[in-house]
């Protein structure tokens, strides 16, 4: 099979054909009880299609789904056990009462079979038990290699169906790989989807690494990296896997992020104990530099209509969270809460919260505030949390834990995913030890 990365540069092609019903499926949020649902297996042709050595992918496309569906917290999904309707065929109308009777209401009908000899073809439908009406049907056709993109993809419909929002399930994350002492710690930049499949390297380990951050239109991933002991912001090609310096600054460069149409992106740039922001146009690579003062200005971040600014600076005495114009004016201050200091902010891709790290005491706590500093809500708290990156529908936070180890031993770096409600906290399984998470777009 083929690796990740050639897998999320592969299109994905789908038709797609809908019937809408009257009724839709309300969900206000993590609070309210998840949505009971039943999912018989999905029909396949050919005891599964392809299916050898028991590998087949009706199961391991409908697991995919079961466990992006489950994993949200949204959704409950009914036991095959206490089914009493069995589907034979795509064609076969469900039988409504053998549905009801189980408290399910919503019933995905879904086939796969081969095309082409290389390619799948899933198709699905779902149902309003209550209303008896179709709400959704559609079709999705992938080379076989893109059996789990499929599998996402299915997922993601059947959420944006349910929910109102799009998904979220397909897309990937970029983070930083760590293993080795703490006195020789080596950090990686590491690939994966959203779930922990598909996990591989991007570079090497030789160099140290950290924050990465995807360009909204997937072509690139910048980072900081200590090449030769100088740290300064680099940007991985993914279409050509190929690594390039961005810019000519002659001291250190961090915290690159991209604005919302991927033609600029935002750094810092420390010089003599100063520390200020500049964005450079990528076409030209010309820069320019919007914060000035005695002071340390970083970890700047877009608003999702690409007209404002969210970064931490210690201005005002000690770190704190301002918002600016996009070209550096009227600058003004949105964290207030005594005795915190703030870092790590980044707008949501919905515009209404900021997501940031906040330390207080020996504490650390994710959480989020609306863009003029009201409503701050606290999402995760630990020994240290930090570094929040938002899914593409603004729905989901990670971040990274690391919770006190002992004496002689430090506790592992762990990443970890809640519901902007604050609930449903999960761990992101990873190989080794993860921080510095980086969600990417809807592939």
């Amino acid at each position: 099979m083929r690796k990740l990365l050639s897998l999320i540069l592969t299109i994905l092609y789908f038709t797609t054909s809908s019937a809408s019903a009257q009724l839709n499926v309300s969900i206000s949020g993590a609070n309210q009880a998840p949505i009971p649902i039943a999912f018989p297996n999905i029909i396949s042709d050919n005891n599964g299609v392809g299916a050898f050595l028991g590998f087949s992918y009706a199961n391991k496309v409908r697991d995919v789904v079961l466990a992006d569906l489950e994993r949200s917290g949204l959704f409950r999904i009914i036991s095959e056990r206490s089914y009493i309707q069995k589907f034979n065929s795509f064609s076969d109308e469900p039988i409504f009462g053998d549905w009801r009777i189980l408290n399910a209401q919503v019933l995905v009908q879904s086939a796969i079979e081969e095309e082409s000899g290389n390619e799948l073809k899933l198709s699905f439908k779902i149902w309003d038990i209550i209303s008896q009406k179709e709400l959704l049907y559609e079709l999705y056709t992938a080379d076989k290699d893109n059996w789990r993109r499929l599998a996402h993809s299915m997922a993601d419909a059947i959420y944006e169906r349910l929910t109102g929002d799009k998904g979220y399930f397909n897309t990937v994350i970029a983070y930083i790989s760590e293993s080795g002492p703490s006195s020789k710690r080596v950090k990686r930049l590491a690939l994966m989807d959203q779930d922990g499949d598909g996990h591989q390297f991007l570079t090497s380990g030789a160099n140290l690494v950290l924050t990465p951050r995807f360009s909204p239109d997937m072509q690139y991933i910048a980072y900081l990296s200590y090449v030769n002991n100088k740290p300064r912001v680099y940007m991985y090609n993914l279409r050509t896997q190929k690594t390039e310096l961005l810019g000519n600054f002659p001291g250190m460069t961090f915290a690159p992020r991209f604005s919302p149409d991927s033609s600029s992106i935002l750094l810092s740039f420390s010089k003599n104990g100063v520390t200020d922001i500049y964005e450079m146009d990528l076409a030209t690579r010309q820069s320019k530099k919007l914060t000035t003062g005695p002071h340390i200005d970083t970890s700047p971040s877009y608003s999702p209509d690409g007209q404002k600014i969210v970064f931490n600076s210690d201005r005002g005495g000690n770190q704190q969270l301002y918002v600016m114009n996009r070209d550096g004016s009227n600058v003004e201050r949105i964290s207030f809460r005594q005795g915190s200091r703030y870092a790590t902010p980044v707008w949501s891709p919905r515009g209404d919260y900021i997501a940031f790290t906040r330390m207080e005491g020996n504490s650390f706590y994710i959480g989020v505030m609306y863009p003029d500093g009201t409503g701050e809500r606290t999402l995760a708290s630990g020994f240290i949390v930090e570094g929040p990156t938002w899914s593409p529908n603004g729905r989901v936070l990670m971040f990274q834990r690391q919770n006190k180890g002992t004496a002689t031993t430090n506790a592992p770096i762990q990443l970890y995913s809640v519901d902007v409600t604050g609930q449903n906290e999960r761990l992101v399984l990873t190989p080794g030890d993860g921080s510095d998470p980086a969600w990417s777009p809807l592939l």
